[in-house]
């Protein structure tokens, strides 16, 4: 299906998105139609599901992550999911198997507002909370 030039290419772009077909195709050897066509197939098949931007959230000021393990308290999670969608704190959520239901991170500035969210989460089910205190990779 894919190949190892078709590897090097994601590679490339896992590193930067924005970089053009012309020279990843300069890595690759290929030219920049060749690459704009393996990029294309990549897509065609749902290996690629899109192109994002990094954002560094502690320099908007969002320097606390807190990694939330929420223990439901009702069977019927549709109103947590909602909940959850509509969130802007939440920046990742899973659901989990082992201990816990959803394994939540929030990207959040102040204490204040962790608490404000933990609050919002007890109508769901109790929680256990994790603080990041060093980012080591991702």
């Amino acid at each position: 299906m894919i190949d190892q030039t078709d590897l090097h290419i994601l590679y490339l772009l896992l590193g930067n998105a924005r970089m053009q077909w012309r020279e990843i195709g300069e890595q690759v050897h290929l030219t920049g139609q060749a690459v704009a066509n393996r990029i294309r197939k990549m897509e065609d098949l749902g290996i690629i599901e899109g192109y994002t931007v990094k954002i560094n959230e502690s320099k908007l000021g969002k320097s606390i992550i807190a990694y939330v393990t929420v223990f439901m308290k009702t069977a019927d999670h549709n109103a947590f999911h909602k909940y959850i969608k509509q969130t802007d704190a939440i920046a990742e959520a899973n659901q989990i198997s082992g201990e816990g239901c959803y394994l939540l991170k929030l990207n959040i500035s102040s204490q204040d507002e962790l608490l404000k969210s933990l609050n919002e989460i007890l109508q769901y089910g109790n929680y256990r909370v994790n603080l990041s205190i060093e980012k080591i990779k991702g």
